[in-house]
């Protein structure tokens, strides 16, 4: 049993083929150029599909279904992308656009981070979980809810928009138009602000840190500045290391608070700091989720699918 997910992003289409215990056989990807035609797009996906699909030596007889993670709301039951903010997808039909292209008996199409969530729920961090949530700390913040085995998403498929719970009332400005959103302090964006505010404070105070040196030599400050420096004793990068994970800390109380997950999984690249995250993040939560004292707790985890998580989650949605 194969199944092809593909992983539509605004600067890569990702895809792989997938067994039926969850392994990738091949993989590839092209560019997104989401400046073109809708269509255009979908022809280089199908492309792509077909492409794997002769690599791994099959045809399409052996493929179940595609499915597709998408940015923006979607509505799985039409297949269709109601909204995609980065993407020229507008109510735009991806299910029958893509079998149009190639010869697939079943396209399915969900959410990127509810796809990433299901595809951890099924083979990664909280597999055979019943009640999960995953967290993704990316550019955004994404959310992805998995209630009794199922992806949640709302009356109108635009739910579990987890990044724009806010936290700080007229805070910081989010992408979104709110102000003081989750995302807007917790994505390795809101990190990478935060550094670099702490360079220029410390810049303007002629205080000393590490983390200017750190980011002149990789020629920009990235979500691994602050956290390399604090390893090496430097306080201002400590500073906002702490800053930022007391941030965290507080959106996953909250998440944590309304759904009581089993599971709460956190994906992104910021997780390969490891303990250096998770320990002081489990502190927070211990302290701040109702209850934990009295009632079973959540486990925290990290993800497990990695860059794969889109691709795998697409591949196992109609699981």
């Amino acid at each position: 049993m194969y199944y092809i997910g593909v992983d539509l992003g605004g600067t890569n289409i990702a895809a792989g083929i997938v067994n039926s215990e969850y392994k990738i056989v091949v993989k590839g990807s092209v560019p997104t150029e989401a400046q073109r035609d809708a269509k255009e797009i979908i022809k280089d996906m199908g492309a792509l599909c077909e492409k794997l699909v002769k690599d791994a030596g099959l045809t399409f007889d052996d493929i179940e279904y595609v499915g597709i993670a998408s940015p923006g709301a979607i509505d799985p039951v039409k297949g269709e992308v109601v909204y995609a903010n980065n993407l020229p997808f507008v109510q735009f039909p991806i299910a029958d656009v893509l079998k149009s292209f190639i010869p697939v008996k079943k396209v399915l199409v969900e959410n990127d981070a509810n796809a990433a969530a299901k595809g951890e729920a099924v083979a990664g961090a909280a597999k055979g979980v019943a009640d999960a949530v995953m967290i993704t700390l990316g550019t955004g913040v994404g959310g992805g809810i998995i209630i009794d085995h199922k992806v949640y998403a709302g009356f109108n498929y635009a739910g579990a928009e987890l990044g724009h719970i806010v936290i700080e009332h007229n805070g910081r400005q989010c992408s979104c138009g709110r102000k003081g959103c989750w995302e807007a302090y917790s994505s390795a964006t809101g990190l990478i602000n935060m550094t670099k505010e702490k360079i220029a404070e410390c810049a303007e105070k002629g205080i000393p840190t590490l983390m200017t040196k750190l980011a002149e030599e990789a020629g920009k400050v990235s979500g691994k500045t602050a956290f390399a420096a604090m390893k090496q004793g430097d306080a201002p990068a400590k500073e906002v290391v702490d800053m930022y994970i007391s941030y965290l800390g507080c959106g996953l109380s909250n998440i944590i608070n309304i759904f009581q997950p089993e599971v709460l999984v956190i994906g992104g690249g910021i997780c390969n700091e490891k303990n250096y995250l998770t320990d002081p993040l489990e502190a927070i939560i211990k302290e701040e989720t109702y209850g934990n004292a009295a009632i079973k707790p959540t486990a925290l985890k990290i993800a497990e699918l990695g860059n794969d998580a889109g691709i795998i989650g697409a591949a196992v949605l109609g699981l």
